[in-house]
């Protein structure tokens, strides 16, 4: 996006405010606010990774006094070193508001019953859409992941007319509804879906199974959670709520900024984050900017559904293989389920890629036909030969969370 001057004084204010923190104040030694006139002044700033964070751990990216400090979020990683995240009560407030602004995008209102199954805790997820549901007078059904048969039941007697979940956990929900022949009594008429990357295929099944419009919520646990961005009516991309950041498209191999439209890393500064503030923070997830105004009239700017991660690659053959152009491949193919996992394994001196998908397919003529469709396919848009796996519906694991797609056991 482009930089105002408007924009820049708020990026020179939050750089300021940054440096009060022990981590920035070493990340930026030498570096004077006064000496960043221009956007080229600010595009020559060091940029900031997750493995940063860690390195602050527990509270070196803290830009306030500890009191001032009134919650603690972390990210939702299983490994490693966890990323703790300081918020304000302003911090909290702002990141409300912003929800507010995601649920009232999606044409919610007072009278909807939001049900929330993402989790509470350290992650962002589940408090995110409360706080949000609420401060907009919606009834609030904090429920939280896990335990399906009480979802379903609460879902029923309490009349949720809005689900907010992960795309995994949301289509678990639409198989179990329709395996227990319990559609007519839901009342579900949207859907927000975030945390994770999903194909169009997956999102046909899931808005067709509960009869709900989806919408594509995004945000990370570093800059404030999810609720800072989300699409609209249109589904014509995601719209940023850029008063409170500044977000950049860069070339994740060389960090040059990628020409409009071009798909590229999303890269993050916080504008007015207190207690956390973030400069040019690159979140690894691949997207591009969507030009012109949206036909909804939401005057902030778009970008586009997300399609993976630069860091969910994986290189096979000299290839980059991304799940999102499985996704893509698997969504123009007939006979082929939204589900797939693909195996990486290293046997007898070679690199063997296996596809794995669920198919409502049956009988020996028409599998055989199907596998070498899809091996084609695969050869032809991805890059490399793959040993191609049906499987029937339901076979491969479900997740209350996030689906992990691709498997590397090479190391």
């Amino acid at each position: 996006m482009n930089m105002t001057q408007e924009t820049l004084e708020k990026i020179k204010k939050s750089i300021k405010h940054a440096m009060k923190s022990p981590f920035y104040q070493k990340h930026f030694e030498g570096i004077s606010v006064r000496d960043i006139g221009s956007e080229d002044d600010f595009l020559k700033l060091p940029f900031t990774e997750k493995e940063d964070l860690r390195s602050t751990y527990p509270l070196g990216l803290c830009a306030v006094p500890d009191e001032k400090i009134v919650r603690i979020h972390s990210s939702s990683g299983t490994t490693g070193v966890p990323v703790i995240i300081p918020y304000t009560q302003k911090d909290v407030h702002d990141w409300a508001l912003m929800f507010k602004r995601c649920y009232e995008t999606a044409g919610v209102t007072p009278n909807d019953r939001v049900h929330i199954t993402p989790g509470y805790g350290l992650w962002t997820a589940g408090i995110g859409f409360q706080l949000g549901a609420e401060l907009l007078g919606a009834m609030t059904i904090p429920m939280g992941p896990g335990n399906t048969d009480k979802q379903i039941k609460m879902m029923i007697d309490l009349q949720s007319t809005v689900l907010t979940a992960t795309s995994s956990y949301a289509l678990l929900l639409a198989e179990e509804i329709e395996k227990r022949g319990v559609k007519s009594k839901i009342h579900l008429k949207k859907a927000l879906i975030g945390s994770e990357r999903w194909g169009d295929k997956m999102r046909k099944r899931i808005a067709n199974e509960l009869g709900v419009l989806l919408y594509d919520i995004y945000g990370l646990t570093e800059i404030y959670g999810p609720g800072i961005g989300i699409s609209c009516n249109h589904a014509c991309g995601m719209h940023m709520w850029t008063d409170y950041l500044f977000y950049e498209i860069i070339d994740p191999h060389t960090g040059h900024r990628v020409d409009e439209g071009q798909v590229g890393e999303l890269v993050i500064t916080t504008l007015v984050k207190e207690g956390a503030p973030l400069i040019r923070y690159r979140t690894h997830d691949l997207t591009r900017e969507i030009p012109g105004a949206c036909p909804c009239g939401n005057p902030y700017p778009r970008i586009d559904t997300l399609i993976g991660r630069s860091d969910d690659m994986v290189k096979v053959k000299g290839v980059m293989i991304y799940p999102g152009k499985i996704d893509e491949m698997l969504a123009a193919l007939d006979g082929v389920s939204s589900e797939y996992q693909v195996m990486i394994d290293h046997l007898n001196g070679k690199d063997i890629v296996t596809l794995f998908f669920e198919t409502p397919v049956k009988g020996d003529d028409a599998i055989k036909a199907l596998v070498e469709t899809v091996q084609s396919a695969f050869k032809e848009k991805i890059g490399i030969t793959a040993k191609i796996m049906p499987v029937g519906m339901g076979e491969l694991p479900r997740s209350e969370k996030k689906t992990t797609r691709v498997f590397d056991n090479r190391y």
